[in-house]
């Protein structure tokens, strides 16, 4: 016997549901900055909707009409999407600051092709890429997260349907149950396991939100069971509302989600869904799906398109970091007509398209809405590409040159390398894989570099990235010392057998015992590491310990650490220029040199204070000769580290370590 079907109905409790959950989504953002849960609100009520609708549809007439499907869904959700992207890349040009402008690119391509959830999962667990700002498309991510379930769920429901029919010789139903059911137990213990071990890639990862859709498949299923009494119905559909409505106060659910969670604002869906089956007087029905609640409901999709740009343009046109209660209200206000003029102006003549008798007419209308989001977009990553492609005058652009060579400069010139290339320009070695290990991964590569012929001196560079932003220095030396360069690099790891208090993960504790073998067994001329930690007054003891068990095998270079400055120095100087960027001293940088307070430094150490290049006169610029410093707020720039070859020459000279 099969499960009893459920009756397919206009739901207008679900307008209200997405109303509260698109207004929460907003408040949240723009008043509270954190996040609310409310588009794992969308997330089971498009599993409820899709399922339902496709199981009805295969039941009624035995297939699914695929194009047909995807072709409605187009006109439902590409008119407001590509007119919200295009916005954002014209809008960007004028508003967003160069620095930023590689990072939008890339997101409007993904949000195009409803791959950007992919796109932020990598960039959250890329050490390198994690200061990147908040830019006018992250939102997108659960669009595409949508997109990626609209485009595969009906292959659920057809899988279903065959191994109902042709394999198992069960209820269509019950199999579809099992599936549901089966595919929510195998995400959600996948999303606990990720969400414990790496949070945020998780948070964008689309198997860990499959249970999400799965949840609200099988309730679409279970529902004509789940009727209780009105008076029950009552208090639980009320008390399902003030979940959703608190969960971003309850949790951190930007740090805990998904997971289980992501189970508190799913679980107040399904209490509303139920308590409607058999509504009360009072019930929490009534409201949501009042006129005006549907009203909104209508547009809800808009909205949540429309606020975040609106958000993120507020903050750089007006230079802000908060936004007023009045501000607010405007961007939520612009919002609100910006997506009922999109709904009447582009997406309801699209959708009156008859998807059934219009097949190529749609197709076409669809296409026509992308294309002149892409020739936009390729436009402007063809002229960001050439404008970042400099050529500097070594005269012009001493950078720290203009300290350890006493070089002049015209101090009027722009400083280089262009805020469109400065934070993509990475040592050469991140070109290689096989270069460096990223966060999680324990193994340990090694790749020489420099001189790798007939090398004089080997140098090994142990560390992380605060190791790795020396390269181009040691790259430059290499020619004419004849150095070769041992690259040992992890993101987001020390040199160290110290994990910081767990500041660094068990895999860059595996990495480091590894290294130091690797050491032992093929011995450098010279390691070099850095000696602290920012503006640290002392050595870590993880740092000494390690340095230790290399006593009498090589010698120990270290580097103090460069300071660490405030916001981001290329944005600041593109927006405000040097001065007003520059940091006092005293704010980053230790007036203490480390290695002068620390006791049980081994033997087999040199220090190297290059302080000066970073700190003039009580004061940290962002440009030092013409030269950008920093390419985010603590790695140095590669074209500043390239022209440090000749202080970190004198350095190691004046420690004995070459002729």
């Amino acid at each position: 016997m099969d499960l009893r079907s459920p009756e397919k109905k206009f739901r207008p409790e679900l307008e209200g549901v997405r109303t509260v959950a698109a207004f929460l989504v907003a408040i949240y953002h723009i008043w509270i900055g954190s996040v609310s849960g409310g588009v794992d609100v969308f997330f089971i009520v498009s599993g409820y909707l899709i399922t339902t609708s496709l199981l009805t549809k295969m039941e009624r007439v035995g297939r699914i009409q695929l194009v047909e499907y995807w072709l409605g869904l187009g006109r439902r959700l590409f008119p407001i999407a590509f007119t919200v992207l295009l916005f954002a890349v014209v809008v960007s040009v004028f508003i967003m600051p160069q620095v930023q402008w590689k990072q939008i690119i890339a997101e409007v391509f993904s949000s195009a092709f409803y791959v950007q959830n992919w796109y932020l999962a990598s960039s959250a667990v890329d050490y390198l890429a994690q200061n990147n700002q908040a830019s006018p498309l992250q939102h997108f991510w659960a669009l595409s997260l949508q997109g990626q379930f609209y485009l595969t769920w009906p292959f659920v429901i057809l899988l279903s349907f065959l191994l109902a029919k042709k394999v198992l010789k069960t209820p269509v139903r019950k199999t579809l149950l099992g599936v549901l059911i089966s595919l929510f137990t195998l995400s959600i213990a996948y999303s606990v396991y990720k969400t414990a071990v790496n949070q945020p890639w998780a948070y964008f990862d689309t198997l860990a939100r499959v249970w999400e859709f799965s949840l609200g498949g099988i309730l679409a299923l279970l529902i004509p069971y789940l009727t209780f009494r009105k008076s029950v119905n009552l208090v639980i559909g009320w008390i399902g509302l003030a979940v959703i409505c608190f969960t971003g106060i309850l949790l951190p659910v930007s740090t805990v989600f998904p997971g289980y969670a992501a189970l508190l604002p799913t679980t107040g869906v399904i209490m509303i869904i139920i308590a409607a089956e058999n509504p009360a007087r009072f019930g929490v029905d009534r409201l949501l799906g009042s006129k005006l609640f549907m009203f909104f409901g209508g547009i809800s999709y808009g909205f949540y398109l429309w606020h975040w740009p609106l958000l993120i343009f507020y903050y750089s046109f007006f230079d802000v970091d908060t936004v007023s209660v009045s501000g607010g209200l405007a961007i939520i206000i612009c919002a609100f007509l910006l997506s009922f003029l999109s709904v009447k102006i582009l997406e309801a003549p699209v959708r009156k398209i008859s998807v059934k008798q219009s097949k190529k007419r749609l197709a076409t209308i669809l296409l026509v809405l992308i294309l002149p989001l892409l020739c936009a977009n390729t436009v402007w990553a063809l002229y960001v590409k050439d404008q970042g492609q400099q050529q500097y005058d070594l005269k012009e652009y001493p950078g720290a040159r203009a300290i350890s060579d006493h070089l002049e400069y015209d101090p009027d010139k722009k400083p280089v390398p262009s805020t469109l290339s400065v934070k993509e320009d990475l040592p050469s070695f991140y070109e290689d894989p096989e270069c460096f290990s990223n966060m999680e991964d324990a193994k340990v590569t090694v790749c020489s570099r420099g001189e790798t012929s007939k090398p004089e001196y080997t140098i090994a560079l142990v560390g992380g990235s605060h190791s790795g932003h020396w390269f181009p220095a040691l790259e430059e030396l290499s020619k004419k010392m004849k150095l070769k360069i041992d690259i040992y690099n992890k993101d987001a790891c020390r040199f160290s057998d110290d994990d910081f208090d767990g500041l660094l993960n068990e895999s860059c504790m595996d990495w480091n015992k590894k290294v130091l073998e690797m050491l032992k067994s093929n011995p450098p001329d010279v390691v070099f590491t850095t000696a602290n930690v920012a503006d640290g007054d002392t050595v870590p003891q993880g740092y000494l310990h390690q340095w230790e068990k290399l006593d009498g095998v090589t010698h120990i270079f270290a580097v103090r650490d460069n300071p660490a400055m405030e916001g981001d120095p290329p944005q600041c100087v593109e927006e405000r220029g040097i001065e007003d960027c520059s940091v006092p001293r005293d704010q980053v940088l230790s007036d203490a040199v480390p290695w002068n307070h620390t006791d049980g430094i081994p033997g087999n150490v040199t220090f190297a204070d290059l302080s000066e290049y970073f700190c003039q006169d009580g004061s940290c610029p962002p440009v030092v000769g013409n030269v950008l410093v920093y390419r985010d707020y603590h790695h140095i720039s590669t074209l500043y580290s390239r022209t440090l070859a000749g202080a970190v020459e004198k350095e190691l000279r004046k420690a004995g370590l070459f002729r």
